[in-house]
């Protein structure tokens, strides 16, 4: 196709595609969608804690349950215990209590600042409650003075009422300012690749908080406990769930289920601190499952909208299950009181009187309330921030990324890529459903202008129906190469605008006949095809042409997190949609296609998804990959993939099948696949590189 005509025909594709998608709700993409998210997260949920018998096959599986969640986490192995370098850098009196600002470093680097509320009078260590900060921003003339001052009346109270409370500052909101908001604001969706989420940092600074509090000699190491709200709730279920330290707990507003956060919606509230990366596909109740028997507080408002009623009690009955494995129902409570989504006295009264009786065996009345009475400056850490942090570049470094060296000898690659495989089958596809139907279903068949076109549609799974569109010449040859062209959305505008000049109808098109440039591009297109003989087959994955949903970048970005909530990504299953598009152009016309030669073609990301799906397929011929990103860097999005490998390391593995052709592609990006090519002996066009 001619730049113009290109060009011109991209203004109707345009066209066309802003009237087949305006308005998502009435799309059939969004109606799509909605209903896979309704399936996926009903599916989840009956799945956890299903295959739980009994007390004895609790306790088996739990050990392997919290080694799943440390992974999910960011934490499998765990990092080393460094040296805290616990530093106090000041104390701040008052008659009943004194308050330390201290810092520590739960990684070098990795700063945590806190308050440590000692109570003034202590004969003997006390019960102790770490208290982890929701997002409660203490600012003053640019100059962070971290969450830890917006919680510090929880810091008073405990304090004055005989516990020592470390309240500690989070990522984002401490006095040194990281990143909680990577997918949600900053497009840092390589985090989803890495399998980092801030929730792990979190999590791992509460370990070491606990850590730090058993050096102090005001604290009874076995009478911990931990407690906070929305963020800090979730950062109490994280360390609740992982450290049996802790021996009592009341996350407050910190969780609900995988309906309320993906068909309800109510993930659009929150950012990625809330979150694991959902390796397992768990539902959020296999969480609170794991700190069972100990005592536990689920605590929250009714009418929160980012944490609703009905999810909480949802979780808190399927909890209430594990609980009653043990005989201790009575150490399980819920506490739903009046309210929004903030910190009301309602809700601390609840969580001072659980913690008073589980940690001190203290029942008596609560009878004098929490007050603020610091100003930020009273609880300030650093008068100069350090130049040595690592706070605001820790999503680089927290979990490694994988850093393959060359194999040596064939045997060292075949292991090589059999951990691969592995890797991929287990911890970044493990979303896929069983292969199920096809469905297969032929939509048109129609001869014009010396071309042949016919549309199908398939099932590429429980929802999503995809069309194939074959476009071959009149009278073309039994047994002619296929290429299975992989769309994006610019690709599919262009098909529309090509082909809907001759097949308007069969497309549901309305393209001016009158046009020129139209008629040019489809007249060129049925030339080249003519030509060469070849048969063109196309294919939209999910969330392109068809079944494109609300483009809107708000949409787009939650249609994404919704996905790793549920242990996939969007692209990871655009790459199984072309698996089952393959299979789907296999079985048209009563398998005409199934021996002819298949080249898989595609652009950009839909490059590195046909890469993908041509690692678990076979019978493709040839890969020709145009403008195939260098690194996951720059996508596509796969969970956990670059704590295995990356693209270079995903050619050679493509390349030892197929021969691949990278066009558009700096060789010297390409050293990997190139050099084990030669290790190997594969023949020299198993790798090639090309222009347009």
């Amino acid at each position: 196709m001619t730049r113009g005509f290109a060009r011109q025909a991209l203004i109707w594709g345009i066209g066309i595609l802003i009237a087949g998608v305006a308005g998502a709700e009435s799309s059939p993409g969004d109606a799509m969608l909605a209903e896979y998210f309704r399936v996926e997260t009903a599916r989840l949920r009956d799945a956890c804690l299903a295959d739980v018998q009994d007390r004895e096959d609790w306790e088996h599986r739990r050990e392997e349950y919290v080694r799943q969640l440390r992974e999910m986490l960011g934490l499998d192995p765990l990092p080393e215990r460094t040296d805290l370098r616990a530093t106090v850098t000041g104390r701040t009196e008052r008659e009943e209590f004194v308050v330390e600002r201290l810092h520590f470093q739960s990684l070098p680097g990795l700063y945590v600042t806190a308050n440590l509320y000692l109570p003034r009078e202590l004969s003997e260590p006390a019960a102790t409650v770490l208290y982890v900060c929701g997002h409660g921003s203490s600012r003053r003339d640019g100059v962070s003075y971290g969450s830890k001052v917006a919680y510090h009346h929880h810091g008073v109270w405990f304090a004055r009422h005989g516990f020592v409370c470390l309240i500690i500052d989070t990522l984002q909101l401490g006095e040194i300012e990281g990143v909680h908001h990577g997918t949600y604001r900053y497009d840092r969706w390589w985090w989803l690749n890495r399998g980092y989420t801030p929730a792990g940092v979190e999590a791992w600074n509460c370990i070491r908080a606990l850590d730090y509090l058993e050096t102090r000699p005001e604290v009874d190491p076995d009478r911990m406990g931990v407690t906070g709200r929305s963020g800090g709730g979730a950062y109490s279920w994280w360390i609740a769930a992982l450290d049996e330290r802790i021996r009592a707990a009341v996350p407050v507003a910190g969780i609900t289920d995988l309906e309320d956060h993906v068909v309800g919606g109510c993930v659009e509230g929150h950012c990625d601190c809330m979150y694991l990366v959902n390796t397992y596909r768990w539902d959020y109740p296999q969480v609170a499952a794991l700190v069972a028997p100990r005592p536990l507080l689920i605590s929250n408002t009714d009418r929160d909208r980012i944490f609703p009623l009905e999810g909480v009690i949802r979780t808190h009955a399927r909890v209430r299950e594990i609980y009653g494995l043990y005989g201790a129902n009575e150490r399980l409570g819920l506490q739903i009181t009046a309210g929004p989504h903030r910190d009301t006295q309602e809700l601390r009264i609840h969580a001072f009187r659980w913690l008073n009786q589980h940690l001190r065996g203290d029942d008596s009345l609560i009878e004098r309330a929490a007050e603020r009475i610091f100003e930020p400056t009273d609880l300030q850490v650093f008068q100069e921030l350090p130049d040595d942090q690592i706070n605001t570049q820790i999503d680089e470094t927290f979990v490694p990324q994988a850093e393959p060296e060359l194999p040596e000898c064939g045997e060292q690659w075949r292991e090589l890529r059999d951990g691969w495989y592995q890797a991929l089958r287990e911890k970044t596809f493990r979303g896929w459903p069983a292969p199920e139907s096809l469905e297969l279903e032929p939509l048109f068949s129609a001869e014009r202008q010396g071309v042949r076109l016919e549309g199908y549609r398939f099932a590429s799974d429980h929802t999503f129906r995809l069309q194939l569109i074959v476009a071959e010449p009149a009278e073309a040859a039994a047994g002619a190469a296929v290429e299975l062209h992989v769309l994006e959305q610019e690709g599919w505008e262009t098909l529309l605008a090509t082909y809907g000049w001759a097949f308007s109808e069969e497309l549901g098109l309305a393209v001016p006949s009158e046009s020129g440039a139209v008629e040019g591009a489809f007249r060129e297109a049925a030339n080249r095809m003519a030509g060469s003989g070849r048969v063109r087959v196309y294919v939209a994955p999910r969330g392109v042409g068809p079944t494109a949903w609300d483009p809107s970048s708000r949409a787009q970005i939650q249609i994404r997190r919704r996905y790793y909530l549920l242990g996939q990504t969007w692209q990871g299953m655009q790459v199984w949609d072309v698996r089952r598009a393959i299979g789907a152009l296999r079985s048209v016309r009563s398998g005409r296609f199934e021996d002819s030669p298949l080249e898989v073609h595609a652009r950009e990301q839909m490059a590195g998804v046909a890469l993908y799906a041509s690692l678990f397929e076979a019978g493709i011929t040839r890969l020709v990959l145009d403008q195939l990103p260098a690194s996951h860097r720059q996508g596509p999005y796969l969970l956990n993939v670059t704590r295995y490998l990356d693209l270079p390391q995903t050619v050679a593995l493509a390349a030892e099948r197929v021969p691949v052709t990278l066009r558009n592609a700096e060789p010297e990006d390409w050293s990997y696949p190139q050099q084990v090519a030669t290790l190997l002996d594969w023949p020299e066009q198993r790798l090639q590189f090309s222009s347009p």
